[in-house]
């Protein structure tokens, strides 16, 4: 009896042990999301928070997973980076494919006043936008453009993830740094690494997005492929950095509010011992 009770009282744990990354990375997002959301974009902030509900805890959830894993397998070592990245990559497909119909509704709710009166589609919060175009244009529009999505998720995760677990065992077993100045060192660099992996994606998503026809209606490129190649011939490499500054300014911010955020839940959760 008494050892049916213990294994009762040992089931949450467990539970709790499974989902605990996914519950933190969500609860971080959605913080960092709080603090960074612009104002101008308040109408906004309920897919942004729900984009980080879905994105966030799936990203940030299967990559501690997957890391665990992956340590687990390598004896208790630190996984070199080359793994971590590839860690990174997955975590942030796994995301993206989670998080696109809530990134659709946002980046829908977000563009809806810039639109012609005629046009505006008047979504009252992000459950609202999700029902009607599940109602106006079926199931399978919520992941609408959901590929360039992926991919420029892939790359910021892979820059974000791995670098911050690069960087803290930098700072904390080779540097020996504290404890703060290891979080803040570590997403600071998270943040310039996320930018940098995944603006040359988010450039050509945006020309894709932004190209008009010409007079005999030929579009100026075929897709993303031909987009970058294109770019690369006529402005080299550094073209895809085009507005880098401003950029990382956007990024890197949420990135580094999220690691904080997170290591203060962490803590918490230490202090009172879940």
């Amino acid at each position: 009896m008494a050892d049916a009770k213990q294994q009762q009282a040992a089931a949450p744990t467990g539970v709790w042990k499974t989902i605990k990354p996914f519950v933190n990375g969500g609860a971080s997002g959605m913080l960092a999301t709080c603090v960074i959301q612009p104002i101008d974009m308040i109408k906004g902030l309920s897919a942004g928070l729900l984009r980080q509900a879905t994105y966030t805890t799936a990203r940030l959830g299967s990559f501690r997973v997957l890391t665990n894993k992956a340590i687990e397998a390598n004896d208790g070592r630190p996984l070199p980076l080359v793994q971590k990245a590839f860690i990174g990559l997955t975590a942030g497909a796994i995301g993206a494919c989670v998080g696109s119909p809530a990134d659709l509704a946002l980046i829908r709710m977000q563009a809806d006043s810039t639109l012609p009166a005629a046009q505006r589609r008047h979504y009252k919060n992000a459950f609202h936008a999700l029902y009607r175009i599940t109602a106006d244009e079926g199931v399978l529009a919520l992941w609408k453009g959901a590929g360039p999505t992926v991919v420029r998720a892939m790359s910021l995760n892979m820059g974000m993830l791995a670098s911050y677990d690069q960087s803290v065992e930098l700072f904390r077993d080779k540097l020996g740094a504290g404890e703060y100045q290891t979080v803040i060192g570590a997403s600071a660099i998270s943040g310039f690494c996320a930018a940098a992996c995944s603006l040359p994606f988010d450039y050509v998503k945006t020309q894709i997005q932004k190209m008009q026809p010409d007079a005999t209606g030929k579009y100026p490129y075929t897709g993303s492929l031909d987009c970058a190649m294109q770019t690369m011939k006529t402005g080299g490499p550094f073209k895809f950095y085009s507005g880098f500054p401003v950029y990382c300014v956007r990024i890197a911010p949420h990135v580094m509010m999220t690691w904080l955020f997170l290591n203060q839940i962490q803590k918490y959760q230490k202090k009172i011992g879940i």
